[in-house]
């Protein structure tokens, strides 16, 4: 059975009163969150490429250890130390020594991430503190598979004189030691930035 044509007409001027009852914002209110913005807003030039190598100092002995763990491993029987964290400060060099010219500081945890071989999940900032860079930030994040030759993990933004930052790095172990864990990474960061 079909519908009165001036009930139908009546039907579609309550649907689209209430349809734009809905639409329209709350006085006062917008929800308006996304904007688009002009480059010259942001002060945001020509994006480059800039490349740093740097040496990872992960220092786990001695007085003044710049990892430490904040777990323990699942179990004392893994070979690859599965689920222990690791809280990072550790010196961003400008050569293999420690005591070479320090360019900034990686912080933040690494944790053992495999089971059957010893991977980690690197969540680190690189953080400047020398020149131009002085305050500026390199955020890497992404699996290191330790005994690879070199382990390629990408950089996922950035902070200051890095903001919008994308890339990759490359890390190749120079030194470990096996009798005090101790570790010294050469960081290759390749990172597009503005």
């Amino acid at each position: 059975m079909a519908l009165p044509l001036h009930n139908l007409a009546s039907h579609l001027i309550t649907f689209f009163i209430l349809v734009s009852f809905f639409a329209i914002p709350a006085r006062g209110k917008t929800h308006n969150f996304v904007k688009s913005l002009d480059r010259k807003t942001l002060q945001i030039g020509k994006e480059k490429i800039s490349h740093f190598r740097v040496y990872w100092h992960d220092i786990i002995s001695g007085p003044s250890p710049t990892s430490v763990p904040i777990v323990k491993p699942y179990s004392n029987i893994s070979s690859t130390f599965f689920g222990s964290i690791e809280m990072i400060d550790n010196p961003l060099t400008e050569g293999p020594d420690v005591k070479s010219k320090l360019f900034g500081r990686a912080q933040g945890f690494y944790g053992s991430a495999g089971q059957e071989n010893l991977s980690l999940l690197m969540s680190m900032n690189f953080v400047f503190c020398e020149g131009k860079y002085n305050g500026s930030t390199i955020t890497v994040m992404g699996r290191n598979e330790v005994f690879t030759k070199v382990r390629e993990m990408p950089v996922i933004g950035g902070s200051g004189l890095f903001r919008f930052a994308r890339g990759y790095v490359q890390a190749s172990t120079h030194t470990f030691d096996l009798k005090t864990g101790d570790a010294v990474v050469m960081y290759n960061v390749y990172v597009m930035h503005y």
